[in-house]
């Protein structure tokens, strides 16, 4: 609201004195622009960036923010947040069902099937036994009583906790270490590097499946959920206010071996999201136009020649 205000005051300012302004018709107002929201996780900071950039490159503005996951969907019923490509189902379940329920959101598309959240061990704690959750508590001390997590509020630490409280697999008295992705995975390198014993919140793709040997339990109460896959939401009605916007959305979709890439280059290599994405949209124009196939630009020309007009 301060930033319109600004621009309002300077706007009239301008024309006490007489000064006339002039507006390029591919750029869009500041109105239109499109409100990413996403979670600090590799994959969905990356896969937005990538959204966002083809859509600048074609005369949209965009705006990205970080939240987490139940801020994030309370933004999207005030309005602040119009897209989210990283709803994990149905893992996030326990944050998204009530958004859903309500209206508040839109299921545009599956951008990403095959995917795994679930708990996971190094690969020599696998081999000595511990295969299934069900068989934690018996070795409760090597692990500590501890099963370590991502950020707080994370879906992940709501099943784990959720467990622990009703006493799921005997994990009654174990703790849930909340932390962020760099926190846990840092513990993960610390543990692996001595063959200490750790369980943590693993998923795919992920870099840590290149980088560390891990296997993921399995899981006879269900409580992590089955048949995962990653959508793209956006809020109820955007589509009827940016329908271009839209059609790309739906038409966004990946498979395993783009997002591993896009999440190696980002979390591995620690280069820039906005690099990355900018090089993988260079190198892989053919899928881009799959992308925008009979999308419009800001400035209502074919998306797809305006695209290949800005990487020639």
């Amino acid at each position: 609201m301060l930033k319109k205000g600004i621009i309002f005051s300077l706007i009239f300012a301008l024309l006490l004195t007489g000064v006339s302004m002039a507006f390029t018709p591919v750029e869009a107002s500041a109105d239109d622009t499109v409100n990413f929201g996403y979670v600090e996780w590799p994959g969905v900071t990356v896969k937005t960036a990538v959204a966002s950039q083809i859509l600048e490159d074609i005369g949209y503005e965009t705006e990205s923010s970080s939240y987490m996951q139940q801020v994030l969907f309370q933004g999207m019923r005030t309005g602040d947040v119009d897209a989210f490509l990283g709803t994990w189902l149905p893992t996030m379940e326990v944050n998204y069902r009530e958004y859903y329920e309500d209206g508040v959101v839109e299921e545009v598309v599956t951008n990403l099937e095959q995917v795994l959240y679930a708990t996971a061990v190094p690969e020599y704690v696998y081999e000595a036994g511990v295969t299934s959750m069900a068989d934690l508590n018996e070795h409760a001390d090597k692990f500590d009583h501890t099963i370590y997590g991502l950020e707080p509020g994370n879906d992940g630490n709501i099943i784990i906790q959720d467990a622990i409280d009703d006493g799921i697999y005997d994990l009654d008295d174990w703790t849930m270490m909340e932390s962020s992705t760099a926190g846990m995975l840092a513990e993960v390198e610390r543990a692996t590097s001595q063959e200490e014993w750790i369980a943590f919140n693993g998923w795919e793709p992920h870099w840590m499946n290149l980088a560390y040997d891990i296997k993921y339990l399995d899981d006879p109460e269900n409580i992590w959920g089955e048949d995962d896959k990653v959508l793209t939401v956006v809020r109820s009605g955007y589509g009827d206010e940016q329908p271009e916007v839209y059609r790309f959305l739906e038409q966004f979709v990946i498979d395993q071996d783009i997002q591993n890439e896009w999440i190696y280059e980002y979390g591995h290599e620690d280069r820039d999201p906005e690099d990355v994405a900018q090089e993988w949209i260079g190198n892989n124009m053919d899928l881009v136009l799959e992308f925008l196939d009979g999308v419009e630009s800001a400035d209502g020309q074919p998306a797809t020649e305006v695209i290949q007009e800005v990487y020639n």
